[in-house]
């Protein structure tokens, strides 16, 4: 098998350890994962980069939800994009679309060159597109590194089929960088079946918390998958056995 990269979704710096320390060739680095990731803080990107030699990407996104984003919002993004490559981010990961479902082309362009020379990675925004690929070559045309996507299912694996395709349309233009649902059980599937050179996952485990005094009967949020008193970090066995699949 051809030499793979891969990127490991972390929102912590004990996250980060890990995957260095298993062998990750960069990080994706967030906040809130289990909202499906924000912008991590200033504190955090510049912490991790002070401990980590691997590469080190950012997330790029304002909040949770769809990724139509209104002035406010952009220029939240302009800002963070520009604390990033202040604070040593190799890379950042951004993802805007238009109404209707396309790629968001003037403002996807503006934060392109707010970020050069770092990478950029267009991330799961991509599978929420209405013609991927057309938003492909949108992506190509504007300079995109790399496409985070799933294949517009909720995992990776299900998504093989336009993977596989995506990979094949893009050639050596842009890498295609498959990513939900990726573990140890069908990481080597996914490479093998798309032809991807590069993978992202998170292994991550639910950690109980150190608090021994708990009001768990009010809680700070309604929404939240996780109690007050879990959090959710990498977990180096998990990692181990996805790294071991590919000879790593």
């Amino acid at each position: 098998m051809k030499p793979v990269k891969v990127e490991v979704c972390v929102e912590n710096l004990a996250s980060a350890r890990i995957a260095q320390e298993c062998g990750a060739n960069r990080i994706e680095l967030c906040s809130a994962l289990s909202e499906g990731g924000v912008t991590p803080s200033a504190g955090l990107i510049r912490t991790v980069r002070r401990e980590l030699h691997i590469r080190m990407h950012v997330l790029i996104r304002p909040r949770r939800g769809d990724f139509l984003y209104n002035d406010d919002e952009f220029a939240c993004m302009k800002e963070d994009v520009c604390i990033a490559k202040e604070l040593g981010a190799d890379g950042v990961v951004i993802g805007l679309l238009t109404a209707d479902g396309d790629i968001d082309r003037e403002r996807t362009a503006a934060l392109i060159t707010l970020a050069r020379p770092m990478s950029v990675t267009i991330h799961r925004a991509f599978d929420s597109v209405k013609d991927p690929v057309a938003a492909l070559e949108t992506c190509i045309e504007l300079g995109v590194d790399r496409i985070l996507t799933s294949g517009q299912q909720q995992k990776a694996e299900a998504g093989t089929p336009l993977l596989k395709q995506l990979v094949a349309l893009a050639g050596d233009r842009l890498t295609i960088l498959p990513g939900s649902g990726v573990h140890a059980g069908n990481i080597l599937r996914i490479l093998e079946e798309t032809g991807t050179s590069e993978i992202h996952l998170s292994a991550k485990e639910r950690i109980e918390g150190k608090m021994t005094y708990r009001k768990e009967e009010v809680p700070l949020s309604n929404s939240a998958p996780l109690s007050e008193y879990e959090v959710e970090q990498t977990s180096p066995i998990l990692l181990r056995k996805a790294m071991q699949q590919i000879g790593r």
